[in-house]
């Protein structure tokens, strides 16, 4: 079939119904010659897509196994060595995982060259510059919890909704089918991940561009504190660049935690995040180096911040990508189809 035969079919799918289908074929269109229009398409489609009727596992958690050792750090492994018990036991043992190399170099760089590009866009078009001229590095997402005020407020914390650049989330979904991750988040959760919109994010943390109080220090936070603790989530945090040395990272209690943290207390700044003394009282504070195309896996119960020390000048490129089960997830989260 000729290209627009295909798309017509790829739409003709949707329409009845079997948008996965669509989006299956549209993507595959894609890959041969990109499309901005397909790549905003894509998004709408994700958006609007009926949400999967619930199927939770039998049992949650899952068994997990002892397979490291308590360290100061988190449990490690390799990208290519990266297996649905590893992932179980990093989680639900230790708090997290970290995997090395997850993304090859070539995917590191056209990830970072999107978010530079989605940060022009989404700037130019906060300075009045209109979406048409924008796209597809940018586009306002149509969701009545995302507003100007939002899109502000994640900007000047170094981050650029990965929804709102079509071609970026593109190229985030293709690295992470082709990673194994996608996999992965669907084995661990129990059932096929949605993507929650409003915490899929790119970021890029410009150390000029914030200020650090050396007394005071950064809050930590559990996302569990304002997305609820009655969930399922996967956290898949991927390092575009170095990270914890010259460039901010993440600062991690690595050890498991069922609940969460008193918050609004012990010096914390705002209502759900907690306290950097109290944090330190909860367990030892780790900062793992990352090489760029590493990940940390974790759920919504990790106690963790923003790594910024005052030596730190390097810019910081990240991925922030959250998938939740779909039988738990929080609709303010704005769950959309994976």
């Amino acid at each position: 079939m000729s290209r627009p035969t295909d798309i017509a079919s790829a739409e003709q799918l949707a329409s009845e119904g079997n948008v996965a289908e669509a989006i299956a074929r549209l993507s595959a269109i894609n890959r041969t010659q990109r499309d901005p229009a397909i790549e905003t398409r894509l998004v709408a489609l994700r958006r609007d897509a009926p949400k999967p009727a619930p199927n939770p596992p039998r049992r949650w958690p899952p068994r997990a196994r002892k397979r490291f050792r308590v360290g100061d750090g988190p449990p490690e492994v390799r990208g290519a060595q990266l297996y649905l018990r590893d992932v179980q036991s990093g989680i639900l043992r230790h708090g997290s995982l970290l995997v090395r190399g997850l993304l090859s170099p070539a995917r590191v760089t056209q990830l970072v060259e999107h978010i530079d590009r989605a940060f022009d866009g989404y700037d130019a078009f906060a300075r009045g510059t209109p979406a048409s001229e924008t796209a597809p590095s940018f586009v306002p997402y149509e969701a009545p919890t995302i507003d100007e005020t939002q899109r502000t407020w994640i900007r000047n914390g170094g981050g650029v909704l990965a929804v709102e650049s079509p071609s970026a989330l593109f190229d985030v979904i293709e690295a992470f089918d082709d990673s194994g991750i996608s996999a992965i988040a669907r084995e661990y959760l129990g059932e096929p991940p949605m993507i929650l919109a409003s915490k899929w994010t790119l970021r890029r943390i410009r150390p000029s561009e914030h200020t650090f109080d050396p007394d005071a220090g950064l809050d930590f936070h559990q996302d569990g504190s304002f997305m609820g603790t009655d969930i399922r989530t996967l956290n898949v945090w991927v390092a575009l660049s170095h990270c914890g040395l010259d460039a901010p990272g993440l600062d991690i209690v690595p050890r498991r935690l069922e609940h969460v943290v008193r918050t609004g207390s012990d010096g914390a700044g705002m209502d759900w995040t907690v306290g950097p003394s109290l944090a330190r009282q909860v367990g030892p504070i780790a900062t793992p180096i990352f090489a760029p195309g590493d990940a940390l896996l974790f759920d919504h119960l990790m106690l963790h911040r923003t790594g910024l020390r005052p030596q730190m000048t390097a810019d910081r490129y990240a991925i922030e990508a959250w998938f939740a089960a779909p039988s738990t997830y929080a609709d303010a989260q704005l769950a959309i189809t994976y």
